[in-house]
Parts: C-alpha cells; structure tokens; sequence
C-alpha cells in the first residue's frame, strides 16, 4: 500500500521540487505556503517564479494557505524553514491532521537554545506519528528538472521507511533508507556551516588545496560532533554526510556557500541577508551547534572560527589564518 495524498508544507524551493517529483510519481499533492499572496501567484501563474523560476508545475497540483486543507494526507512532508519549524508543527496540530499520517522532517537545522533535531520539534507536536527524515546531496533546482540525485530516508520504522522509499523512487532520483535518524538529519544539518566556511575560502581566492583540506576537516569535525549528538559515525560517510557536504561545499546552487563567499569578498552578513529571498540555514544553524559543541565539550575549531565571523569579531581572512596557525597534530 502507498501513499494516496501528500501534503508539502512550506512552498519554497525544495518543497516545491518534491511536490514535482512526488506528483510525478501518480500521487495527489497538496502545496501549503503561509503567504497567501505568493499562493495565489504560483497557483494562477503555475510557476514558482520567487523559488524556482523557470519550472512549469501541473494543473493538477493543488495549491492552499490554509493549513486545514491538509487534515486527510497521509504523509506530510514538513518543508519550512527551520527556524519557523516550531510555529508551523503547532498550527499543523491544531488545525487537525489523519491519524496514522507519517511526518516526513525535510528541513535541515537544529533548533537554537534546545538544541533540538527538527523531528525532534515536530514531535513534541505530534507524539503519537510515524516521524522520519529525509536528507542527502539534492538541490532542488537540479530535481525539479529531473537530474539524477541520491538521498537518504531516515526512519526507526522498517515498514514506513519502505513505504516512503516506494513513494520516492523515481527514474532519476534513488532513495536509501537508515535507521540512524539523528545521524541523517545532523550530516544535512552541519554540513551547512562548513559551506559557509568553504564559500569563505572562495571569496578569499585561496584556491584549490586550500578549500579541499577545509572540507575534508570539516567532515572529521563534522562526524565528531554528529556523533556526540547521537548520530552514527557510519551515516556521515553516506550521502547525508559526505555526499551532503561535497555538493554544498562546491555547488553554485549552494545558498550557504554563496553567502559565505560573499563574505569572504568583505560584505556584511546583515546586507548579504536583507539582499536573499530565500533562507541560508548555515547561519543559524552555526549558533546551534556552537552551543551545543559547548554543552557536550566537543573541539569544533572551524565551527568556531565561522561563528565568529557571523559575528564579526574576526575577518574571514583572520580566521583562516587561526585555523592554519592552530598546533601541529597527527591526523
């Protein structure tokens, strides 16, 4: 048995890039954005021209603000902006949602203060629902049109793990499964904030040697504190860990990786924010995982170096030098 009614919440470019696929796939899609006029514009338009111009969506692909309109989907593919994960789960929940329905987390962040996995946000929202994650190497300017890309379902379910693995398979996208839902959902997480690092070292023009050693670091860092979080260390070699960081770390689709070459140009994080429609989550993700490398004693020097630089207590240039200058080591 499949699943017969989607719902995506949040109408962004990745949410707009799985509707596409799952609809594909034969399966009757519900779209939710909260602003009601960008809706109605995608919906009379049928294109994201914010998010993803240049991609044509089918008539048959519902679009709604009202949250209400998704109470019988079966699946619900939470799909916001980490930071508005909190809001949107206690809406969802009021508004009513199927029992039985899975909630499929594809936002990639940790919640700032709790430190919390956004499956973990949504559910304290919905404790009696299937939870899975969904993550790995697959930007969604490259599935809307159809381009080969891997990822990763992350679920302590078996069966629903299949099942969601049925639903995704598509000639040009592959789905794995894993059982190591912290481990899936962290590798998405992290691996933005070594993007930031790693458009830093291309603004600086610091070439090729240079940016390789930072992003193989930045894995050694990242499986450090991935699996102090209660991640496995096995996941960060997959496609939510390597395959993730490869592609946000070199791709010109990267939001993070732009912005952090942006700032490795000299402009300021504030005007390089204000400029974006569409949200970089290495930001506030780097704040979380500062904190919570503090709390459970981990040494995160690029993560360090990256807050500061958010902050601007130091130079982008400056602090490649601090990590070039820490002590010698073996490795």
């Amino acid at each position: 048995m499949s699943f017969a009614n989607i719902g995506i919440i949040g109408a962004g470019s990745w949410g707009t890039a799985l509707a596409l696929l799952l609809h594909g796939n034969g399966i009757r899609i519900t779209m939710w954005g909260h602003d009601a006029g960008h809706v109605a514009d995608i919906a009379a338009s049928r294109e994201n021209k914010v998010c993803l111009p240049g991609v044509a969506l089918p008539e048959s692909l519902r679009l709604t603000p009202e949250l209400g309109d998704l109470r019988d989907c079966d699946l619900l593919l939470v799909v916001t902006p980490s930071k508005a994960i909190r809001e949107v789960a206690a809406r969802l929940s009021a508004s009513g949602v199927r029992d039985g329905a899975v909630l499929l987390s594809c936002t990639k962040g940790v919640e700032r203060g709790s430190g919390l996995r956004m499956s973990e946000v949504i559910a304290e929202h919905f404790p009696n629902h299937p939870l899975a994650v969904l993550s790995g190497p697959s930007h969604a300017e490259e599935v809307a049109r159809k381009m080969p890309t891997c990822v990763v379902l992350g679920s302590s379910d078996a069966a629903i793990a299949q099942k969601l693995q049925r639903a995704f398979t598509a000639p040009f996208f592959r789905a794995y499964t894993s059982d190591d839902i912290a481990g899936v959902e962290l590798g998405g997480a992290l691996k933005n904030i070594f993007a930031l690092a790693a458009g830093a070292s291309d603004g600086l023009g610091l070439g090729d040697n240079a940016k390789a050693a930072l992003v193989t670091r930045a894995l050694v860092e990242l499986g450090r504190l991935g699996t102090a979080l209660g991640g496995k260390r096995d996941t960060f070699m997959g496609l939510s860990g390597v395959g993730d960081l490869m592609v946000t770390c070199f791709s010109r689709h990267s939001r993070n990786r732009a912005v952090g070459e942006r700032l490795g140009k000299g402009e300021r994080l504030a005007d390089i924010v204000a400029s974006m429609q569409m949200v970089a989550e290495g930001v506030p993700t780097t704040y979380s995982a500062f904190e919570c490398a503090r709390k459970f004693g981990v040494e995160t020097p690029i993560i360090d170096q990256v807050k500061a630089i958010l902050d601007g207590a130091v130079a982008p240039a400056a602090a490649m030098a601090r990590l070039l200058g820490r002590d010698p080591k073996p490795e």
